[in-house]
Formats: structure tokens, C-alpha cells, sequence
């Protein structure tokens, strides 16, 4: 499984469910060697720098040589395009996130058909909004958090009125885990 943005907010919450889950070997991106420590901390495996060019040979090299059955994408773009290629039969590929603010190539379902590749999106924010949905599940994601199985991260706080700051933090990739504007 791949996680992609393994330091930030979402991804390092997924690198900790992962683990916790079972899914077996965690290969983590990020875009510094700080961020990639700190995935290993939270548990993965391997982390690997997240660029899209070299992308390919970077994970299947942290996955012995084989392709990989789960990605986690927050980034987009030419990332998500060269993930595509990482996947092996019946893989999956996630969208949560286009934190690149790039578009992805277009996909021939041919490509994805050849090996029964799935692309989903996902976004919890709808799923929390209608009724119901997410139930259970965000309910055993709060548990683990109280009982401290999951450690979200923050990472830096700001002044409300140094907004402008944090989404140039954000935007220049300085930044870890996720980010609270202070009153």
C-alpha cells in the first residue's frame, strides 16, 4: 500500500490505520527527508520521495520489486498519473486530495480494464454531512483516537490573523500534519 503525503494531516492518520488495519507492507511519500522520518515513526515501512518524475521505480524498488495493491492519493496530477502504473491486478487507487493543483491525465478505461484496476474518489466531509453515512465508522475512528491508537497531528497553530501564513506554509510544502487558525 502506498500512502501518498504521509506527513500531512489525512495521510498520517492513513499510515496509522494502515498499521493498525494489518494492510501489510506501508510505503510512505513525502516531500522531505524530516516528513519521510516522521511517516516511519507513524509506522510505515519504506518512505520514498513523492516527485512524479521516478515515481514508478521508487515504489516498486520499496516494494521488492513488486506492484502494489492500494494507493492513497492526496496529491493529483502527474503523481496520481504515475501511480496508475504501480498498481498491480485488481489494484486501487483513492483520490482524497489534489494538494499538486494539477489534472491528472485523462484515463482510458481500457488501461484500467487490462488488469481490473479500480479509481475511486473519496471525501469525508460529504460522507460525515449525510445522514447516517459514516456512522459506525467514524465512530470506531474516534475511539481510537481516545484511546490514543491514532495520534492525529498538529502541526503548527496560527494566529487567525496570520491565515495568509499558514496557506503559504501549506502551499510551499513547509508544513506538517494539519494546520488550526487561532481566534
Amino acid at each position: 500500500m502506498v500512502v501518498h503525503a504521509a506527513a500531512g494531516g489525512t495521510g498520517s492518520l492513513a499510515v496509522q490505520l494502515a498499521r493498525e488495519f494489518g494492510a501489510g507492507r506501508i510505503i510512505a511519500t513525502a516531500s522531505s527527508d524530516e516528513k519521510r522520518a516522521y511517516a516511519l515513526e507513524l509506522g510505515a515501512d519504506a518512505a520514498i520521495d513523492g516527485d512524479a518524475a521516478g515515481y514508478r521505480e521508487r515504489v516498486l524498488d520499496a516494494n521488492h520489486g513488486h506492484p502494489v495493491d492500494i494507493v492513497l492519493d492526496a496529491i493529483g496530477g502527474p503523481v496520481l498519473d504515475a501511480a496508475l502504473d504501480t498498481l498491480g491486478y485488481l489494484g486501487r487507487l483513492v483520490a482524497y486530495g489534489a494538494s499538486s493543483r494539477q489534472t491528472a491525465s485523462a484515463i482510458a478505461p481500457s488501461r484500467l480494464a487490462v488488469d481490473s484496476i479500480t479509481v475511486a474518489g473519496f471525501w469525508v466531509i460529504p460522507l460525515i454531512a449525510r445522514s447516517g453515512a459514516g456512522g459506525g465508522e467514524l465512530a470506531e475512528l474516534l475511539d481510537l483516537t481516545a484511546r490514543r491508537r491514532l495520534r492525529p497531528l498538529v502541526g503548527a497553530e496560527y494566529d487567525l490573523a496570520r491565515a495568509r501564513d499558514a496557506h503559504e506554509d501549506l502551499l510551499g510544502r513547509r508544513t506538517k500534519g494539519k494546520l488550526v487558525l487561532l481566534p
